[in-house]
């Protein structure tokens, strides 16, 4: 059955339930694992990345050779993947056949379409890159009213930074219950 009423996630509500904030998801990670082996139950918790910010790494120039040998690769797989399906329905000596005509043509479509898309674009984008999404800050987040065992855990773990101020304290006004 669906969960009648979600937790909340506006910001009062989520600074009340903010158990730590961590620079990097690993240390984020490292105390919520470090909770886990604390017999705590992590179901109740959400780990929130906070500032979001999207960086792509440039890896290279993209040239019209280029674009059609990543199209040939990937295509050679496709191509791989689709004579090892039709394979499975061969015996004999055809069977290898099946396998390498795949390979083939498939490298063969795929480098006339990373060619051609590539040549589509008429120069706006001739770099090749690798997108990620960062945070400047991950929370974790307890729900049903679990956070202040969380952070008794970690703080006798040492693994609670210094760096709740901005937390209201239980009652205190603007908080919610």
């Amino acid at each position: 059955m669906a969960d009648v009423n979600p937790p909340r996630l506006d910001p009062v509500s989520m600074a009340w339930n903010t158990v730590a904030s961590y620079p990097s998801y690993e240390e984020a990670q490292a105390a919520v694992d470090r909770l886990s082996d604390e017999r705590f139950p992590v179901e109740n918790l959400d780990i929130v990345g906070s500032g979001l910010r999207l960086v792509e790494r440039v890896t290279g120039r993209l040239t019209n050779a280029r674009a059609a040998a990543a199209g040939a690769a990937s295509g050679a797989w496709f191509g791989l993947f689709i004579g090892l399906l039709v394979g499975l329905f061969t015996r004999g000596p055809t069977w290898i056949g099946l396998i390498i005509g795949g390979l083939l043509i498939g490298a063969a479509w795929g480098a006339v379409f990373g060619f051609v898309g590539h040549a589509a674009t008429r120069g706006r984008r001739d770099f090749s890159s690798a997108r990620t999404l960062t945070a400047t800050r991950y929370d974790i987040v307890a729900r049903g009213g679990t956070a202040e065992h969380a952070r008794s855990v970690l703080q006798q773990a040492g693994l609670l930074p210094d760096q709740h101020a901005d937390v209201p304290p239980p009652g205190a006004a603007g908080a919610n219950p």
